[in-house]
């Protein structure tokens, strides 16, 4: 299968797009993005009548890395975002690329996709933090996500989406865990408070309480939505939602917590926004009669542990980089002082 946009032929590229070899003079790519387990390209097209084609579109490939790409195939993630645009994204109210092309090979679990170019919408450096106006619009996007597959049991029948909540994948986080967590420990010791290794203790000693299935609506989430996987738009202020590699089936304010927490530079900001935020989110949804606010909240507290279990995870099983250690420093702080000013750890007990 191809994994490479040096692969890539005129004829291929044409025949995407209903065109013939000739109408495409020539195609270039670089490369793009910060991915942990993928790698971006843009590729350039140069038509000889661009009329109703792209001028570029984006490959995302199984990254060059060797470590980070078997941490993808034994993750399943290629498949997972692969078999999103495959089966799913055209149901989505959300924002996100259209596909070109998407192909995954189950004997590699290698996966590759060719979308829809976003420039110029940008991105906002994840350890830069961004303002709560643009939460609130990727928090409106993700009420479009969870509002399209509300309870929605066909779910259940994709085997690829519940590979988080398998009895196999819940073994996997609880025996990785306990094993990676004194590491990180050493790692990020003299950069990150004690008082969040206090929370972490906590936490790792009753994982087996956190780890429970927790009754609560089901939808398709996201599972990653911080801001190194979105893009802002000018055109009519959408968020572009990104990286569907951790797509599962799971509770809506895993999402909601997680975005929060990890895209505000400021621990007291945050607490001053997210409640409002999250009654935004919850008012979209508009699921009042089955779910109510009180139970939102209380989803939503207890879900402020996923991002700091998400930067633990992630910095110790993917390629090691300067930015890969502070950027996952950040998240796990920025999530870590969430649980605490939310008393998360109350649910533990």
């Amino acid at each position: 299968m191809l994994d490479h946009p040096n692969q890539l032929t005129k004829e291929f590229i044409s025949n995407l797009f209903n065109k013939e070899e000739l109408d495409l003079d020539s195609f270039d790519f670089e490369a793009v993005g910060s991915g942990q387990v993928g790698d971006c390209y843009r590729i350039n097209l140069n038509w000889i009548n661009a009329k109703d084609s792209p001028a570029s579109l984006i490959a995302k490939c199984p990254a060059e890395d060797s470590s980070s790409r078997e941490t993808a195939r034994n993750l399943h993630l290629y498949e997972i975002e692969v078999s999103f645009y495959q089966y799913l994204s055209a149901k989505c109210s959300a924002r996100v690329p259209e596909p070109y092309f998407a192909d995954y090979d189950s004997e590699t679990n290698d996966g590759i996709l060719l979308l829809e170019d976003m420039y110029p919408a940008k991105q906002i450096p994840q350890m830069e933090g961004c303002t709560a106006d643009e939460i609130a619009m990727v928090l409106k996007e993700a009420a479009a996500l969870h509002k399209s597959y509300w309870n929605d049991e066909t779910l259940l029948t994709y085997p690829w989406l519940t590979y988080g909540i398998s009895e196999e994948r819940k073994k996997f986080a609880a025996e990785l865990l306990p094993a990676v967590y004194p590491e990180w420990k050493n790692r990020y010791r003299g950069r990150i408070s004690k008082d969040i290794f206090e929370m972490g203790d906590t936490l790792l000693t009753n994982y087996d309480k956190y780890a429970d299935v927790r009754e609560g609506p089901m939808t398709l989430v996201q599972g990653d939505l911080r801001l190194d996987n979105l893009l802002f738009t000018d055109k009519n202020n959408r968020a572009v939602l990104l990286d569907w590699q951790t797509a599962a089936v799971g509770l809506p304010l895993n999402d909601v917590a997680y975005c929060i927490s990890t895209s505000f530079r400021e621990p007291n900001e945050r607490a001053k926004k997210e409640e409002g935020l999250v009654k935004g989110y919850y008012d979209l949804l508009g699921v009042s009669d089955s779910y109510s606010f009180e139970q939102a909240w209380d989803d939503y507290r207890r879900a402020s542990f996923v991002g700091f279990l998400m930067a633990v995870l992630s910095a110790m099983i993917v390629e090691r980089t300067d930015r890969g250690d502070e950027m996952f420093a950040v998240m796990a702080e920025r999530s870590a002082w969430q649980a605490l000013h939310l008393n998360a750890l109350s649910f533990l007990k």
